[in-house]
C-alpha cells in the first residue's frame, strides 16, 4: 500500500509514451504488481541502467531515461565547459525511442549530440566518442538479457565505461533530478533542426571497420573459402560484421533469414545470448543444412560472440574460456611468427575468467593483468597503458563471458573484432597445421593441462529476491565453508577488501588442491553468479562444488 501515492502520480503524469499508461492501468488493484514496479528505482552504477521495459521507476522508460540523462548532463556541465556525447543503440524495443529521447534531453541542455544514424554495435560507440572528442557517450542496450530488458550504458571521454567514482558522482547527480519536474527536454527533430543533435557521418563508421580490419594477423596466401554461417540474433552486429569479414577474404557468409532483421522481440530466442544454446540453434540448423564449417552468432549489442564447430556429423560449441586462451595463444603466435609482437606485452583477463591463460602469457613472455569482473577494467587498463605512451604493448584481453580485444583503438569488448580473429584463426589451424579448433584446443591441454570451469546463475526476482541474495553474500562473508565437495578451504578472498583492486561485492573461495569458487551477484540481472574452476583431474570436485552451492542457494531462495 506504501506504493500507491507515487503510482498515482505516475498514472496522471506518465503521458508520453501510451504504452505506459496501458501497462498502469492494467495492474492497478494488484497491490504486488505495483509493488514490483515501485519499490525502488533502478540502480544507476558502472554498467548504467538495465531492466525490464515498462512503467515505474524500477523499469526502462523514457522517464527513467530522460531522469538519467539529466543527470549525466548536470554531471558533465559540471566538468566541461562545451561537453559533447555520442549515442549509439541496439535492435531491442524501444532502443530508438530512448536513444532519441536522451539526445532531446542533451541538446536541451546544450550539449552537443553525435548520434548513430542506424544500429551499430557497442564497441563502435567507444570508437566514435574518441574519433570525436566527445566528452561521453551512451549505448541504449541490455546486451544479451532477455528479449523484456533494455539498458543504458554510460562512457566517459576515454571511451571507457565509466569508473566506480564517477558512476557515483552521476548517480548523485541523478538523485537530486525530479523524475516529471526536473528533466529538461526538446524534441528530437527540433535538435536535428537547430544543428544541437548531429548524425555521426559514414566516415566514422568506416574508420571505425577499418581500425578493425588493422587487427588482422593472418598470412596472405592462408586459404579462406571455408563455409561460414553467421547470426547476428536480430540485433546490430548485420551492420559491420558479414563487411568486416568480406573484406578480409571471407566471403563464403551465409545469414539465416529468421535472424538476419533487427527485432527486438528476438522471436526464435528470446534469450538472444551466444552463450547459451537455445540461442544458437537456428544457425546451427543453417549449418548443418549446409554443412557450414563455422559457427558464430553475436548478441543484440554485437559484443559478445559464441563459436559452433563442425566435429563428426555434429557441431561442438566451445565455451568463452576455451576460445579466449585459443585467442590468445594463436594472438601471440602470429605476432611472434610476423615480428608485430611488442617488448614487454601486455594482457588482461578478469577474476572469473580461467586460470589457464596465466600459463599460455607466461609461455610468450606476456605479461597477464587480473582485473575485476566487467571489460570497462580491461578497457581501463589499455587507457593506462595509453597515458605511458605504451598502449602498443596491449596484445589482448577477454572475459569468459564472450568478450575479447586486439587492438587499443576501443576500451570495450569488440564481436566485431572478435570474429574476424576467430575466422583467421580456424583459417590457419585448418590451412596451415590441417587441424581443427578442438584439435588445437587439446593440443593446449597437452602442453598446459586440462582446465575446466563451470558457471552456475542463480535469479532472484523482485524486492524480496534482491534482499535474500544480499543476505547470502553477507552469509559467506559471516560463516564461510570449511569444506567445499568434500575438500578443504585453504584461502577466502573478499574483494570489498582487496588490497590492489577496487572493492567489489565479490568472494573467491580457493580449495587445498587449487580449485576455486568464485561468488558475486550480477551487476545487470537479479542474478547470483558462481564460477567454479577445477584442474587436472578435477572434474568431480568441480560437480562437488556445484551440489554444495546448490543447496547453500536454495536455502535463502525458499
Amino acid at each position: 500500500m506504501q506504493y500507491d501515492a507515487a503510482y498515482q502520480v505516475w498514472c496522471e503524469r506518465a503521458t508520453a509514451d501510451g504504452d505506459l499508461g496501458t501497462e498502469l492501468a492494467s495492474i492497478q488493484g494488484k497491490p504486488g504488481e505495483i509493488e514490483d514496479r515501485f519499490y525502488r528505482e533502478l540502480s544507476f552504477g558502472t554498467g548504467g541502467l538495465r531492466g525490464v521495459i515498462g512503467a515505474g521507476p524500477n523499469r526502462m522508460n523514457v522517464y527513467t531515461v530522460g531522469k538519467a540523462t539529466q543527470g549525466l548532463a548536470n554531471y558533465l556541465k559540471k566538468r566541461c565547459l562545451t561537453p559533447s556525447v555520442a549515442i549509439a543503440y541496439d535492435s531491442r524495443n524501444k532502443s530508438l525511442l530512448f536513444a532519441q529521447t536522451a539526445a532531446g534531453v542533451f541538446a536541451a541542455n546544450g550539449i552537443q549530440v553525435y548520434i548513430y544514424k542506424q544500429l551499430m554495435p557497442t564497441p563502435a560507440l567507444s570508437f566514435a566518442v574518441r574519433k570525436l572528442g566527445c566528452s561521453g557517450g551512451i549505448v541504449v542496450t541490455a546486451s544479451h538479457n532477455p528479449a523484456q530488458y533494455n539498458g543504458y550504458k554510460v562512457y566517459g571521454e576515454d571511451g571507457c565505461q565509466i569508473t566506480t567514482q564517477a558512476a557515483e558522482d552521476i548517480l548523485a547527480c541523478i538523485g537530486a533530478v525530479d523524475v516529471f519536474d526536473g528533466v529538461s527536454s526538446m524534441p528530437f527533430e527540433e535538435g536535428i533542426a537547430s544543428g544541437q543533435i548531429r548524425m555521426i557521418g559514414k566516415e566514422v563508421e568506416d574508420a571505425y571497420l577499418d581500425a578493425v580490419c588493422a587487427q588482422s594477423v593472418l598470412e596472405d596466401d592462408i586459404d579462406r573459402s571455408f563455409s561460414i554461417v553467421y547470426t547476428p540474433l536480430n540485433g546490430a552486429g548485420i551492420s559491420c560484421v558479414p563487411e568486416c569479414l568480406r573484406r578480409n577474404g571471407f566471403t563464403r557468409i551465409m545469414i539465416p533469414k529468421e535472424q538476419e532483421t533487427p527485432n527486438g522481440d528476438f522471436p526464435t530466442c528470446p534469450f538472444p545470448n551466444p552463450e547459451i544454446r537455445e540461442a544458437l540453434e537456428v544457425g546451427l540448423a543453417c549449418a548443418a543444412e549446409n554443412q557450414s564449417d563455422l559457427l558464430l552468432a553475436t548478441d543484440p549489442d554485437c559484443d559478445r560472440v559464441g563459436i559452433a564447430i563442425r566435429e563428426g556429423s555434429g557441431y561442438k560449441l566451445l565455451s568463452g574460456n576455451q576460445v579466449g586462451v585459443l585467442l590468445l595463444d594463436f594472438i601471440c603466435k602470429q605476432r611472434k611468427r610476423n615480428g608485430t609482437m611488442p617488448l614487454s606485452p601486455v594482457a588482461v583477463k578478469t577474476i572469473v575468467t580461467t586460470p589457464m591463460a596465466d600459463k599460455v602469457a607466461k609461455n610468450y613472455g606476456v605479461k597477464l593483468i587480473d582485473v575485476l569482473t566487467g571489460f570497462k577494467y580491461i578497457g581501463e587498463q589499455i587507457g593506462l597503458l595509453e597515458k605511458q605512451g605504451e598502449e602498443g604493448r596491449f596484445v589482448f584481453g577477454f572475459e569468459e563471458s564472450y568478450g575479447y580485444l586486439s587492438g587499443s583503438y576501443v576500451r570495450d569488448k569488440d564481436a566485431v573484432n572478435a570474429c574476424l580473429l576467430i575466422c583467421e584463426m580456424f583459417a590457419y589451424y585448418r590451412d596451415s597445421e590441417k587441424i581443427s579448433l578442438a584439435q588445437a584446443l587439446d593440443n593446449l591441454y597437452g602442453t598446459y593441462g586440462v582446465f575446466s570451469e563451470r558457471l552456475e546463475s542463480y535469479t532472484f526476482e523482485g524486492a524480496r529476491g534482491f534482499t535474500a541474495m544480499q543476505q547470502a553474500m553477507q552469509s559467506l562473508r559471516d560463516a564461510p565453508p570449511e569444506k567445499i565437495g568434500g575438500a578443504p578451504v585453504t584461502q577466502i578472498t573478499d574483494y570489498l577488501h582487496h588490497i590492489s583492486l577496487p572493492k567489489s561485492d565479490v568472494i573467491k573461495l580457493t580449495l587445498e588442491n587449487g580449485s576455486s569458487a568464485v561468488i558475486r551477484p550480477s551487476g545487470t540481472e537479479p542474478k547470483l553468479k558462481i564460477y567454479f574452476f577445477a584442474q587436472g583431474e578435477g572434474q568431480g570436485l568441480l560437480e562437488g562444488m556445484v551440489d554444495h552451492f546448490e543447496l547453500w542457494v536454495r536455502s535463502f531462495m525458499s
